[in-house]
């Protein structure tokens, strides 16, 4: 539920900087990775070197074609890149190639729980270099390795009207970008950042107050948080009487306030004017159904289809669809049982318990999806009991290899004696002794005390070391109760 703010009403949009999963840059062949030591992802054209030519990289356009497909906008036919000028010292030539007046995606929208959040563009850029302040006492240092890196601005229209909706855009927005294999979403690495722009105004007023620019920032929660930090100072301003200025601010996480930029880094004037050594990018209709014919399955579409394919229920298909390598898991174990809702509840509660605890990915579960769907399999057919199910699952964890046999359920199973007793004769014997150890409460049940039929089951199973077949358990012990 998003957050009263009394008398007044927010007008939010936000501007998304994702960085794309190509393994090459923008407009040259270096290499993309992350973890390479400073300056060795570079070349003549990435930083700068008079007389070098960009050649643009067609994986750049084939991505942001699918997230433009995927976010409802209209593609254009014929777009231009732009320079946009400024000098900084992690910026070699002085200017970045982006698009200007000509985006190749524009008037798309993104569904979320509360509205329907206007996409205003999605424009083609490289990214800067880095500068570090932190690794020396009397200087800056400058790596080059992300100077030319692929991404994508995606700008929505100022349609949310609270940080809780500005967060719920940026999950669902982080979400299609992974769906579509497009962008890691790695905050931490930079893949994703975000700045917002955020005025306040009176309910029911047509017109925008001022707005402010919060920039960079690098998490979901910090957005939430410096929008409704930002959000109550611009109110407070206007409950005193005074007008908010238009200024460019920038957060502090420890102290959870925002403050103005210094002047010189907010007073760009960029100068854009058509890049003189790209030519224009052309799509085609073919371009666009080859595109479509390669786009995944969305986590919208996945999430009704896990609900009327599987019978789920809209929590168990929405916490399972949240994440797609999650999705990806349940969809491998559902394909080998014969009940989804069992599936559905141990990935949900059992899986993620571990995933959280860990604090890992599901790609780095060690529980292949074929063994837990062995175990589900087992219980599902009466051949161990739910509490030994639990017992194996916890053997299984401790076999950190996934094609190690020792993780397979029904090694443990008979490593273990695990096995169900089944014998009727036994069961029977069993249940005799445990009703004459307790005839006191077996009266109580015989004089309508039928609650205490738990109180049996667990002495039997006690006995049997939990292993007692819970159907046959039960048959026995009312035949001998009744």
């Amino acid at each position: 539920m998003s957050r009263d703010y009394g008398k007044y009403e927010p007008v939010i949009g936000l501007e998304v900087h994702a960085q794309m999963k190509t393994k090459s840059k923008a407009f040259c062949s270096c290499s993309t990775d992350f973890n390479s030591p400073p300056n060795t992802n570079v070349c003549p054209i990435c930083i700068g070197h008079p007389g070098t030519l960009p050649v643009l990289n067609k994986s750049l356009v084939d991505f942001i074609l699918k997230l433009g497909i995927a976010l409802n906008c209209n593609i254009e036919r014929r777009s231009i890149f732009a320079r946009k000028n400024y000098f900084y010292p992690d910026l070699p030539k002085g200017y970045q190639i982006s698009q200007y007046d000509t985006p190749i995606c524009s008037d798309g929208y993104l569904e979320i729980k509360y509205r329907r959040i206007g996409i205003q563009r999605i424009h083609m850029e490289e990214d800067a270099g880095k500068s570090l302040h932190d690794l020396s006492d009397d200087s800056s240092l400058v790596d080059l390795n992300r100077s030319g890196i692929p991404l994508i601005e995606i700008v929505s229209q100022p349609d949310l009207r609270s940080a809780e909706e500005a967060y719920d855009y940026l999950s669902k927005l982080k979400q299609m970008l992974v769906y579509l294999d497009i962008c890691d979403g790695n905050m931490e690495e930079g893949s994703l950042r975000c700045d917002v722009n955020v005025s306040v105004r009176l309910k029911g007023d047509s017109e925008y107050g001022t707005k402010c620019e919060v920039k960079n920032l690098n998490s979901f929660k910090n957005t939430a948080d410096a929008l409704d930090y930002e959000i109550c100072r611009q109110i407070d301003i206007l409950e005193k009487g005074d007008k908010v200025i238009h200024q460019t601010l920038t957060y502090d996480a420890i102290q959870k306030i925002t403050y103005p930029m210094r002047s010189k880094e907010e007073a760009h004037d960029y100068r854009y004017f058509p890049e003189p050594d790209l030519v224009s990018v052309y799509v085609d209709e073919n371009w666009i159904s080859e595109i479509k014919g390669s786009m995944p399955e969305l986590p919208d579409v996945r999430r009704a289809r896990f609900i009327n394919d599987y019978g789920l229920p809209e929590y168990d298909a929405e916490v399972l669809t949240a994440e797609k390598s999650v999705a990806d898991f349940f969809e491998s174990v559902v394909s080998r049982v014969k009940n989804p809702k069992s599936a559905s509840n141990w990935v949900m509660g059992d899986v993620m318990r571990v995933l959280n605890d860990k604090k890992i990915s599901i790609g780095e579960f060690w529980i292949s999806s074929g063994n837990l769907a062995a175990l589900i399999n087992l219980i599902e057919e009466g051949k161990i009991s739910n509490n030994i199910g639990r017992t194996v699952y916890e053997e299984m964890l401790k076999v950190k290899q996934k094609n190690d046999e020792r993780q397979n359920p029904e090694y443990i199973i008979k490593e273990k004696n695990l096995i169900l007793v089944s014998d009727e004769n036994e069961l029977e014997r069993v249940v005799k002794k445990v009703l004459a150890d307790n005839p006191t409460e077996a009266e109580r049940y015989r004089n309508g005390e039928k609650k205490l039929l738990g109180f049996f089951i667990g002495k039997v199973m006690r006995e049997t070391g939990g292993k007692a077949d819970p159907k046959k358990l039960n048959e026995i012990l009312s035949k001998n109760l009744n």
